[in-house]
């Protein structure tokens, strides 16, 4: 599967470490909000979904994770913090903890990412496993990681570590193009873990370069899997159908616009057999760089846009209340 982009075989240890932290069960909740392209309005949403959590009670941490472009203390309304990942990376802060910023929302606090060192950018995976394995000492009910973009394994492991992953994506071509490669490159990436955790490398190889054409899709490979090993291709059917990742479409003006949220959907199950959650739009809204420039959260200093009718039924989605 070399041509699949996966990493090689010595970071299967790192993955089945990552799998069965994952399994453990926690007092709190990872959510995680990526999309591939910059400028899609990630941290808008981390932002304003942490807000509307915290205001329904929830205790809240959330985390940039876009290194070298940190920004989601100004959706939040707060300058760069003095203290930032840098200090927990580099070892001059030892506990996770001690990086917390609260905001102006009772219940909201912000880890912000580096802002003074470039190299740390490039984050290695032990810096990944070192982050998550650090999550429980916040105290928080949720965490939220506001990912960079592109599709790095980094940016990958952590979509993968939550409960909730959520994309975002503008109704454009070039983001909606890179949606896709981000969601096929979560798929692999995720497929490497259960590969490596069920020793299932020579069978999907074995599927894989029977007579593999262009056209076929990762389901059709899935599909031939089952039919070389029926039993273990039902049970990777079943995990895979636990995958379920959300999807938001930023910055609407019509309703071809917000149709595009169910067309994704659907292509995503014919051609992944990935369950697609389409959680909601967002309006396009003049008000979002009105609260930036001020650098006030938009929900509290708009609290009459219509972004908060989209933000409420978008996080009562995501808490199955709806």
């Amino acid at each position: 599967m070399s041509n699949t982009g996966l990493p090689p075989k010595d970071s299967s240890h790192y993955l089945n470490d990552l799998h069965n932290s994952l399994g453990a069960q926690r007092r709190y909740q990872i959510w995680a909000v990526g999309g591939g392209k910059g400028g899609v309005g990630k941290s808008l949403v981390t932002a304003n979904i942490s807000i509307c959590l915290a205001l329904l009670g929830y205790r809240v941490v959330a985390i940039d994770l876009d290194l070298g472009g940190a920004n989601l203390h100004t959706c939040l309304g707060l300058p760069i913090p003095e203290k930032t990942l840098s200090d927990f990376l580099n070892k001059k802060t030892r506990n996770l903890k001690d990086l917390k910023t609260p905001t102006s929302i009772p219940g909201l606090s912000i880890i912000s990412g580096a802002q003074d060192d470039v190299g740390i950018a490039n984050l290695k995976q032990l810096h990944n496993r070192k982050i998550l394995s650090h999550l429980g000492e916040l105290d928080a009910d949720i965490v939220i990681f506001d990912l960079g973009a592109g599709t790095s394994n980094n940016t990958l492991d952590f979509f993968i570590s939550a409960d909730q992953g959520i994309l975002t994506s503008l109704p454009e071509p070039t983001s909606l193009e890179n949606t896709y490669r981000f969601i096929k490159s979560f798929f692999y990436r995720k497929l490497k873990l259960i590969e490596d955790f069920w020793e299932l490398g020579p069978l999907i190889d074995k599927a894989y370069n029977s007579r593999m054409i262009d056209s076929e899709t990762p389901a059709d490979l899935l599909e031939k899997i089952s039919r070389i090993n029926p039993q273990m291709g039902q049970k990777l059917k079943q995990e895979i159908n636990l995958i379920c990742p959300k999807l938001i479409i930023n910055q609407v003006r019509t309703q071809a616009d917000i149709e595009i949220g169910n067309s994704m959907k659907i292509i995503c199950k014919k051609y992944f057999g990935l369950n697609l959650d389409y959680v909601g739009h967002l309006e396009y809204d003049a008000t979002v760089w009105q609260s930036i420039k001020k650098r006030k959260p938009l929900l509290t200093e708009f609290p009459n846009s219509d972004l908060v009718a989209n933000f409420d039924h978008i996080v009562q989605r995501l808490l199955n209340w709806n």
